[in-house]
């Protein structure tokens, strides 16, 4: 695969028409709209609280890992507007993202405890579990930067929801124990460096952690702490007897380094880091990394916010992609799925990228090249911008479910890394066969413009209003029009708010939305993480339909 004679794809984007101009503007707004959420989330709880913890010497959680960080290395965040549109703050109190140390690319999770005291909120347990799964799948060595309270108690004010929320919380949590435990039996190192409370189940997180970093008069790890210790057993005792830094670098033994002071504690973090003798088991960039040739800018006006007006995806293929050169596979056949290779700083990729719905050609092709990649160990990179399989007797008679099947089974049994990004609609079993998140995807990033559904939104309010006047047919009784249009109204509201990038990944239901003109610089990211781990493909495939 000699990438470098592949010619640059060419562009027939008009940046000066009003459509374009349209599509930038509104993008320009959300990014803004954006720049705010990220700033409300790196404040944290406010002023007052980051007031009242620095008269104490502690430092914000982001400056603690700023400092922990190689000097102008980067850190890519992860879901950092977690629980947006909750009750909880947003990011949820924890801080998830990846970062050099010591020459080392990491996976760092910090509780903030200027939100409710570091406490663990069903928001946090969610970003917490994609931490370990991050450093799992690419085997990164995972760096905890503890100082919570333990489980947020306060509830939902909804008895039977609280009960369902809580009930699912403890079991997260509880698997928590199990998982960083596991990356120690795969041999991925595990780290705390305790900042203050580490209590109750939290006291777990060190607990099982391979190395363990406590701070003089500021780490705190029990079970329970002297009031509760006062009810159970009827014994008095403080703070740092009972499990202060000293008493466990010097009694119990959790601790295995004690520092002075915060900054002391980040000195030893590094300094753990540098002696793990960490080596990427992938191999290192091979391709030449030049920049593409169309401006990244351009892609701030591809897409309309209201999804219809059509976007030819080798448009942004061709400005993520080193040099634009991209060769692409069975051009002419199954043309609504674009598949083709390219490198993205310099690592060899696989893209695959909708220009319309899936069709039953369209689904072999992509299957067949998935294939390839596997056969060639080449990462997977989806470009997902689709409404779903094409539906219809004449699509049903040509073998559409068949062939979606095909392409499913072989992107669910491919192992090579897959990284996907959602540029506008992400719709149905679409959104399965393209690489979505329930599918072991490692990265799933988002534009802005983005929408996940189980279809869209009309087509929900339309099938939901054709089901109701069939009900009525069959029953013999009037069908209220004007209801059924209110009904619609409100169905196709409530669907498209649903549907958008904000409120999913205010679930974590991915790792986050980007600016459009950084997708390159994130995909390329995410590559060097993935070749932390062996990069090969699957060996055999389950059994294909014919």
């Amino acid at each position: 695969m000699r990438l470098p004679q592949a010619r640059p794809l060419p562009s027939t984007i008009d940046i000066r028409s009003d459509q374009f101009r349209r599509n930038r503007a509104d993008m320009e707004e959300m990014l803004a709209v954006l720049d705010g959420l990220y700033r409300q989330a790196a404040d944290g709880g406010g002023d007052r609280s980051h007031e009242r913890l620095a008269a104490r010497g502690k430092m914000p959680v982001r400056d603690r890992i700023s400092l922990a960080l190689d000097r102008d290395s980067p850190f890519l965040e992860i879901s950092p507007l977690a629980a947006w549109g909750s009750d909880y703050t947003v990011g949820s109190g924890m801080v998830l993202g990846i970062g050099v140390i010591a020459g080392t690319e990491c996976v760092m999770l910090a509780n903030d405890p200027s939100v409710l005291g570091g406490a663990m909120t069903s928001f946090a347990v969610k970003k917490l579990m994609r931490a370990l799964e991050i450093a799992r799948h690419n085997r990164m060595p995972y760096i905890q930067f503890v100082e919570s309270a333990g489980a947020d108690l306060r509830g939902d004010p909804d008895p039977e929801r609280s009960m369902r929320t809580n009930t699912t919380h403890f079991g997260e949590s509880g698997r928590m124990f199990y998982e960083i435990t596991e990356l120690s039996k795969m041999r991925i190192p595990t780290m705390s460096v305790v900042f203050g409370s580490s209590t109750a189940g939290g006291a777990y997180q060190p607990g099982m952690s391979d190395y363990n970093i406590m701070i003089r008069d500021q780490s705190k790890v029990f079970l329970g702490g002297p009031p509760l210790v006062k009810m159970a057993t009827g014994e008095d005792s403080d703070d740092e007897t009972l499990g202060g830094a000293v008493m466990h670098t010097e009694i119990s033994g959790l601790g295995d380094y004690l520092a002075n002071d915060e900054l002391d504690a980040i000195r030893l973090c590094r300094e753990v880091v540098s002696h793990l003798n960490w080596r990427k088991l992938g191999p290192a960039p091979t391709m030449p990394a030049d920049e593409p040739v169309h401006d990244a800018e351009d892609l701030l006006g591809m897409v309309s916010r209201d999804l219809r007006q059509p976007l030819d995806i080798r448009e942004v293929i061709a400005r993520v992609v080193d040099g634009s050169r991209f060769e692409e596979f069975k051009a002419r056949y199954g043309t609504t799925m674009v598949c083709g290779w390219g490198s993205i700083h310099g690592y060899p990729v696989g893209v695959v990228g909708n220009n319309g719905a899936i069709f039953s050609q369209s689904a072999e092709k992509a299957a067949q090249f998935i294939q390839l990649c596997n056969q060639i160990d080449v990462p997977l990179v989806f470009l997902q911008n689709i409404t779903g399989f094409m539906v219809g007797r004449d699509f049903e008679h040509s073998g559409i479910v068949k062939n979606g099947s095909l392409m499913i089974n072989a992107m669910s049994n491919s192992t090579v890394p897959h990284i996907t990004v959602i540029v506008g609609s992400s719709y149905g079993a679409g959104n399965y066969g393209m690489s979505g998140r329930g599918f072991n995807t490692r990265f799933t990033y988002l534009w802005p413009t983005a929408k996940i559904a189980v279809m869209g939104p009309k087509q929900m309010a339309g099938v939901m209003s054709i089901v109701e006047r069939n009900k009525a047919q069959r029953q013999g009784t009037p069908f209220d029009e004007e209801a059924d249009a209110q009904r619609a109204a409100f169905v196709e509201e409530w669907a498209e708010q649903q549907s958008l990038a904000l409120y999913a990944t205010s679930r974590v239901s991915d790792d986050g939305i980007i600016d459009p003109r950084d997708t390159r610089t994130v995909i390329g990211m995410s590559l060097s993480y993935c070749h932390n781990n062996t990069v090969q493909g699957a060996p055999n495939y389950g059994v294909f339909r014919p």
